[in-house]
């Protein structure tokens, strides 16, 4: 039997494992928020909202995820 390989990463300072393979709007979609209404830095840079679908989750990787709330 053989284990699926993980990452182990931080999010909004908090310590999380996830698959290899990951990208950040699946992060995100784990999260459960919409990967239109967030801001993504990874590592101290911003990821740009249009490639969030193709950057990979790498191990050791620190987010931090915004998300937008409508309000009145």
């Amino acid at each position: 039997m053989s284990e699926t390989e993980t990452h182990s990463i931080k999010v909004n300072g908090e310590h999380r494992r996830v698959a290899a393979g990951t990208t950040v709007a699946a992060l995100v979609g784990e999260l459960g928020l919409d990967p239109a209404r967030v801001a993504v830095e990874r590592n101290l840079e911003i990821v740009p909202r249009s490639t969030l679908a193709e950057v990979l989750v790498e191990d050791g990787d620190d987010y931090e995820i915004v998300h937008f709330v409508g309000g009145g």
